[in-house]
């Protein structure tokens, strides 16, 4: 099973964001730098996250990007989906049948990574 990049740049930012100061926000040329990424590049992430309601974007000189909500909130799994989106990683050519017991343990593995991912708070790095 493989996430994308743009999911492993998501998971950097926002950690980088959780652990940033509340009040100030973060441009996008020095997430990218953090990252050796492409500002352009990152800026469709970071569009993602907004509509996600993760992040909000101010504008102005001192604009940039900050958290929405409690920091504490954040989980592993909610910068997935925001990325990702909320689509199975499996798909069983016999998913229509309740019957089929490789459907049964594919969606049961996934849904024990889901929820160790929802569990898993992005403020949980800052702890270790």
């Amino acid at each position: 099973m493989k996430y994308s990049k743009a999911t492993n740049y998501a998971l950097h930012t926002m950690a980088f964001m959780v652990a940033a100061a509340p009040d100030k926000p973060v441009g996008v040329q020095q997430l990218a730098d953090r990252q050796g990424v492409s500002p352009t590049y990152l800026s469709k992430i970071l569009t993602k996250l907004v509509k996600a309601g993760l992040i909000e974007s101010a504008t102005g000189a001192n604009g940039g990007y900050r958290l929405r909500g409690k920091k504490e909130d954040i989980s592993f799994l909610d910068v997935i989906h925001a990325i990702e989106g909320t689509t199975s990683l499996f798909e069983c050519c016999s998913s229509g049948n309740p019957e089929c017991r490789i459907h049964q343990v594919m969606m049961s593995a996934e849904n024990t990574m889901e929820q160790k991912l929802k569990d898993t708070k992005l403020v949980d790095l800052l702890l270790r």
